[in-house]
């Protein structure tokens, strides 16, 4: 399996080629890819750069332009897509099936990965975006159980599967968030914004921090308490009486314990999520996965451990395992 290690700036993807990645994405400063953050990404000279780094270090270079086209003015994603590929790209991450038209049919030779915004999690999904486009890899949602990755590479072998290993999750369907554009009218699917910064305000009342998202509460911390990014989905809400995480308990994914499982099912490549981490923390993670695969024994046995490289010390392995059943 290849571990494919994210890159917010030039910086964290040089971090991510020196400490032995296999493959490294990232994406443009603008509307076509989800991670469009202020201080991030690149412009088409960086990711030429990028991309010949990667070639000269044996490192695969792959371009997220994995945000949906407007209806009626596609241009800018048309012009990721001839961008990337006269880079040179190993491939480009892809969601919309217009740019995924074009990208077939405009550069016949570019290899396609479905990304996750797609939501393909089925083998009947997974022909589909073969045969019309030619899809080469699929970047499965973070719903499924091992044994379902399973059946789904034994039905499509011909297309590779990856799936996530480590980093942030997300409770919404892939590719379908509605919380943070109802909150903010900016969506993550369509402007790659999650919860904008240009949003969030923090406010002091009294010995309780606030943490808002437009005009909703999304946290209120006490004494001492951490305060978190407010994350609509990830806040503190009262419900039926109680007061908790109503979607979804921040912590992190860390499925490096399941290493020998999704070899055993026939993945191809583990992602680490973190286009918004800095260049410290992609070494980190990046090193400690790869000391992981590389210790990785039928009884699970690991030569690195999680905690050592784990954001926040909590950690979940998502649906992958599904222990709460």
């Amino acid at each position: 399996m290849e571990l494919v290690c994210p890159a917010g700036t030039p910086a964290a993807l040089s971090a991510a080629v020196e400490a032995g990645a296999d493959a490294v994405y990232f994406g443009f400063r603008d509307r076509t890819n989800a991670r469009n953050f202020p201080g991030l990404n690149f412009s088409p000279k960086e990711a030429a750069d990028a991309v010949a780094l990667c070639r000269a270090r044996g490192v695969r270079p792959m371009i997220a332009i994995n945000t949906y086209a407007d209806a009626g003015d596609d241009r800018i994603w048309r012009r990721a897509v001839d961008i990337a590929a006269e880079a040179g790209v190993h491939a480009v991450i892809l969601c919309d099936m217009g740019v995924a038209a074009y990208a077939a049919e405009r550069h016949p030779g570019l290899r396609l990965h479905l990304s996750v915004q797609a939501s393909a999690s089925n083998p009947a999904a997974v022909r589909f975006y073969r045969d019309a486009f030619g899809v080469r890899r699929v970047v499965l949602p973070r719903v499924l159980t091992v044994p379902q990755i399973a059946a789904l590479t034994e039905a499509v072998p011909d297309v590779e599967t990856e799936v996530f290993v480590f980093g942030g999750l997300c409770v919404m369907a892939e590719g379908r968030c509605a919380l943070s554009s109802y909150a903010t009218g900016l969506s993550p699917n369509k402007d790659g914004v999650c919860s904008p910064a240009s949003h969030v305000r923090y406010e002091q009342e009294g010995e309780v921090m606030v943490s808002r998202l437009g005009e909703w509460t999304i946290n209120r911390f006490g004494p001492g308490e951490q305060a978190g990014y407010p994350t609509l989905c990830k806040g503190r809400f009262r419900a039926r009486g109680r007061e908790g995480h109503l979607f979804e308990d921040p912590v992190s994914l860390d499925a490096s314990a399941l290493l020998p499982d999704f070899a055993a099912a026939g993945v191809t490549a583990l992602k680490i999520e973190g286009r918004q981490r800095g260049k410290a923390y992609v070494a980190q993670v990046v090193r400690g996965l790869k000391a992981a695969m590389a210790g990785m024994t039928a009884d699970r046995g690991r030569a690195a451990d999680p905690k050592a490289f784990l954001e926040g010390g909590q950690a979940t392995t998502g649906a992958y395992a599904r222990g709460w059943q």
